[in-house]
């Protein structure tokens, strides 16, 4: 099976640049396609949660406290951050528009400065990964709990809680015509409506890394089936990195307390895997790009709050940052409607 994709209307990087990356792009081979046909397989109802689910794990910014998340169902439409460790403030949107940095992690805030969540993206990726359209996410600390089977934890609480139907049709919303957007190390995003006017969101997601982890690639549909199976890859750190905040980085105050393990992040060298990579295919491991497709870029579509992203989204070498860029330039040129 070939997937190509044209490039779309340019609204951040160089032509050329982008134009040479789509051809290392289209040079890399398709590790995994998971691609069905029709119905993604979620409900076409606004959906909510049935009721509340709480999961506790060591925090991932100060891993000696525990931190506990709960789920709840929700009467406004989207997803709500609640601060319970804090007073007088309103819940946080979870939007683009409340977005206060993406450099190394997302962070999204609202009302005062201490309104705030790190490292989101595991968190909210379920939003469009799971289906549920309204959710109140309540927590006890800015700092997330952090895990060893990734966000598993989080996917078998909103199982527990259950998925409900409202009565109303969900909304769904999509580009008005194929956008792509260069970074400044040879990577780049492309949206394009769906084919056919469906209902359902392919993703595209290549890596290229100079370690262990090499190229990689992976094209499917985003249904309940693969948002799981995505859900329990981890994130990576280099063994340089690792060794970095074991060291150097104690004298920090950002990345002294970090919760990171052998056991809830991928520990990548040159020629070799510190630890049990998961995701196992042929020669390859690949748990990175899961990872980036499942928990890092369904993280940053579902901060377009307008309703459940649908199309296709080819991403090649993006992180963080140009992912919530993209995202942000969207709407602030009007480039998402509705799709009937």
């Amino acid at each position: 099976m070939e997937f190509s994709y044209p490039v779309g209307r340019i609204l951040l990087g160089e032509t050329q640049t982008i134009r040479e990356a789509y051809e290392k792009f289209n040079a890399q081979p398709v590790d995994v396609a998971d691609v069905c046909e029709g119905d993604a397989g979620y409900s076409a109802r606004r959906t909510t949660l049935g009721g509340e689910r709480s999961v506790t794990g060591p925090g991932t910014f100060y891993g000696r406290a525990q931190r506990t998340l709960t789920f709840k169902p929700s009467e406004d439409f989207g997803w709500w951050i609640d601060r319970t460790d804090l007073t007088e403030q309103l819940k946080t949107h979870v939007s683009i528009r409340n977005v206060w940095t993406s450099a190394r992690n997302i962070v999204l805030r609202s009302g005062n400065p201490h309104n705030y969540l790190r490292m989101v993206e595991h968190i909210i990726a379920l939003r469009l990964g799971m289906g549920v359209d309204d959710v109140v996410i309540s927590v006890n600390s800015g700092d997330p709990p952090l895990f060893d089977r990734s966000s598993m934890d989080l996917v078998e609480a909103i199982e527990q809680t259950g998925i409900v139907e409202r009565d109303e049709p969900a909304r769904y919303v999509t580009v008005k015509e194929p956008v792509t957007f260069g970074g400044d190390r040879g990577d780049f995003l492309t949206f394009l409506p769906p084919e056919k006017g469906e209902k359902k969101l392919r993703l595209d997601c290549a890596i290229d890394f100079d370690s262990i982890i090499g190229k990689q690639r992976i094209v499917f549909d985003v249904t309940p089936r693969t948002f799981r199976y995505g859900a329990f890859a981890r994130t990576n750190a280099s063994y340089s990195q690792m060794l970095m905040v074991k060291t150097v980085g104690c004298l920090m105050a950002d990345t002294r307390n970090l919760g990171y393990t052998h056991e809830n992040i991928l520990i990548h060298g040159k020629k070799k895997f510190y630890g049990e990579p998961r995701f196992l295919q042929g020669s390859k491991a690949l748990e990175p790009v899961w990872h980036r497709a499942t928990l890092d870029l369904l993280a940053a579509l579902a901060l377009i709050d307008a309703g459940r992203f649908v199309g296709r989204v080819v991403s090649y070498r993006a992180g963080h940052t140009l992912d919530v860029r993209a995202v942000l330039l969207l709407c602030l040129n009007k480039l998402l409607t509705p799709l009937a």
